[in-house]
């Protein structure tokens, strides 16, 4: 969401001794920072908020009287975590008076437990300002949101909202909870990028700040993007959900978030450099240092935008055709026929020469991922990527291509048998 946020003033205050928060968010960047996912500000030290703090906890507080820490710390980037908040200041235990969850599980090792007292009222759902992704035009959540819940009057358990899945013992999300909205309740971000309530209270929040940006990403089915925790010397930017990377001034690699031992896949990516000496994108093992010239080393398939090569330490000079700014590239990777290979397109077709790689040995058993190499060392250096989501950053595909696993939006035709690189991919 970078510093896009919603807000909405609520009028007249609910009821606010029994909540229930629910959402399903996806961090992309800015770990380590103090990033908000739900906040109320009325001035001074009047306020509220469900917040990441800056060492990656997650804490629930309300001014003087409610502080909940964890001492768990979240800086997953790939997966989405479902929180899940109940507020029932009536009840008569104090610590079961706020409620906090995590993918099903109550977060019980805290860092701070400061409870409300009986029957205290929180500043959620009262008639002040209230923002999802901020707080007082700052802490600006950087990731996705999915499916976010705000109920007043009810003090609802997660297992309304989410489930353990009996193949795979992992927590997924309940699409159509049966719950009752009350007051200054909502439902939105349901289906796509908008803050129209689906709760049928009619509270529906503005886009503040930025453009809210659909992604094909959701709690049932996790895309690829480029890895953030790759690199350990030099700092690649990150941007739009870690779709978007500027490189430093030498030679560095991101891996895609998923990689894969079995399957076939696709994807696409946009030249966005000042010439054409600074990318190299293709597929690697994750055994390699990503922070020294990584284009040339063993267990990398690395394809210069100039039409240079490089399989597995062996280069080869003007092996395919070159890209220029505003191309778009595909890398099709087929694990699954013997031999594996990859094939490299330009803006839908096939390159004109040696388009086709076999794999070598040093990719059988390991897990292949997608790579994209940049150095900024002489020009700008940056690639936008596209496993599905249907965006390059910020800028939506022109014309879908044709897709017959129906998986991932893509610019370009998908070939035969292949799909997007994500969670439902891996299990086509």
């Amino acid at each position: 969401m970078a510093n896009t946020h919603l807000q909405k003033t609520f009028s007249p205050s609910a009821n606010r001794t029994r909540q229930t928060i629910s959402v399903w968010v996806k961090r992309t960047g800015g770990l380590g920072t103090t990033q908000a996912i739900f906040s109320v500000y009325t001035g001074g030290t009047y306020y509220a908020h469900l917040r990441f703090k800056s060492d990656d906890s997650i804490q629930l507080y309300n001014y003087n009287d409610i502080n909940i820490r964890t001492n768990r710390k979240f800086r997953d980037t790939n997966g989405w975590y479902h929180i899940h908040v109940i507020i029932d200041t009536p009840n008569s235990t104090s610590t079961d008076r706020i409620r906090l969850y995590v993918n099903g599980e109550r977060e019980t090792d805290l860092s701070n437990t400061t409870y409300p007292a009986q029957n205290g009222e929180i500043k959620f759902g009262d008639s002040n300002l209230h923002s999802i992704g901020s707080y007082d035009s700052g802490s600006y959540f950087d990731g996705c949101m999915s499916h976010f819940h705000f109920i007043t009057n009810n003090a609802y358990e997660p297992t309304l909202f989410g489930e353990t899945d009996s193949t795979t013992g992992e927590w997924k999300i309940k699409t159509s909870p049966s719950v009752t909205y009350s007051t200054n309740s909502f439902f939105i971000l349901k289906d796509g990028n908008s803050g129209t309530d689906q709760s049928g209270q009619s509270n529906d929040f503005s886009v503040t700040g930025g453009t809210l940006t659909k992604t094909e990403d959701n709690p049932s089915n996790v895309f690829a993007t480029l890895n953030p925790l790759n690199y350990t010397s030099s700092a690649i930017a990150y941007a739009n959900g870690n779709t978007k990377a500027q490189y430093p001034g030498s030679w560095i690699a991101t891996l895609g978030t998923i990689g894969a031992k079995a399957g076939k896949y696709y994807w696409e990516a946009k030249v966005v450099s000042g010439n054409n000496a600074n990318l190299f994108y293709g597929i690697s093992t994750d055994a390699v240092d990503l922070d020294t010239s990584p284009q040339n080393k063993a267990g990398v398939i690395s394809q210069h935008i100039n039409g240079d090569r490089y399989v597995d330490t062996t280069y080869t000079a003007g092996a395919a055709q070159a890209l220029v700014n505003g191309d778009i590239l595909g890398v099709a990777l087929d694990l699954d026929s013997s031999p594996k290979t990859v094939k490299f397109y330009k803006n839908g077709s096939l390159l004109t020469s040696s388009s086709s790689v076999n794999l070598t040995s040093t990719f059988d058993d390991e897990f292949v991922f997608p790579i994209f190499i940049g150095n900024n060392s002489s020009a700008s250096s940056t690639w936008e990527v596209n496993f599905g989501n249907g965006f390059f950053a910020t800028t939506q595909i022109s014309s879908e291509g044709t897709n017959a696993s129906g998986i991932g939006k893509f610019e370009h035709n998908v070939p035969a048998n292949h799909t997007a690189l994500c969670t439902k991919g891996l299990n086509e």
